[in-house]
């Protein structure tokens, strides 16, 4: 985390834009908040704290909660994981699609240029089928990765879709939530585009968080959901 951190700072410190970090400590038992609390000294880092681990989903509604509550028109919402396996130095492109016009960004890696360093062969198969399922039956125009956590998101077009789901925005536990927000935005037909990175799962600590057959039930039941109950 603190590696990351500073990555991050030196982004901004090149481009120059103005930047808060919001950092939801999601119940964890290692230094987690003293790291991020030492890191606020230099960079604008403010933790939200959940006194239980309650997992990926419910750290995402809050963290994008918190971040259009201290939004305005005009600015960008960033997610991105916290354990330096999202490289900072594309959060410019990120910001220069949105600018450019599209609602949403997104990291990608099934996009000429990505990479993929580290990641266990079960996972990317489960990505990969995902990937291949959602665009055959539920296309997004310009997308391929529906699962990367990795995105920019326009304000306006972010408020609007939490405004309109209210507490069902993000209503899918586990990793399954990521596709479930994007494929709610889909519905309000939100301009989205795709960016290359490289993953670099090798940087990861500890093993992965993600059962792999569990995520694949979860992902299916999601599909049948979406395609045939509508959203």
């Amino acid at each position: 985390l603190g590696r990351l951190l500073e990555k991050i700072g030196q982004s901004f410190a090149t481009n120059r834009m103005a930047f808060e970090i919001i950092l939801v400590d999601d119940g964890s038992t290692d230094d987690t908040e003293e790291v991020a609390r030492a890191a606020a000294k230099e960079l604008p880092v403010s933790v939200i704290l959940h006194q239980q681990n309650k997992g990926l989903a419910a750290a995402l509604n809050t963290g994008l909660r918190a971040a259009v509550d201290a939004a305005a028109a005009g600015d960008i919402i960033i997610t991105m994981d916290a354990d330096d396996t999202h490289p900072p130095n594309i959060i410019d492109r990120l910001v220069t699609i949105v600018d450019a016009g599209f609602d949403v960004a997104i990291a990608s890696r099934y996009q000429p240029g990505a990479e993929v360093v580290g990641v266990p062969w079960r996972r990317v198969w489960l990505t990969k089928a995902a990937s291949y399922l959602f665009r055959l039956l539920m296309p997004i125009p310009g997308v391929r990765d529906y699962t990367c956590g990795y995105r920019a998101y326009r304000y306006q077009a972010l408020k609007s879709t939490i405004d309109y789901y209210g507490n069902e925005f993000v209503s899918e536990p586990g990793f399954s939530c990521m596709v479930d927000v994007l494929l709610k935005m889909r519905r309000f037909k939100f301009d989205m585009a795709e960016v290359p990175f490289v993953l670099r799962y090798d940087r990861k600590v500890g093993d992965s968080k993600m059962p792999v057959g569990r995520t694949a039930w979860k992902t299916l039941t999601l599909f049948a959901r979406r395609r045939f109950g509508g959203y």
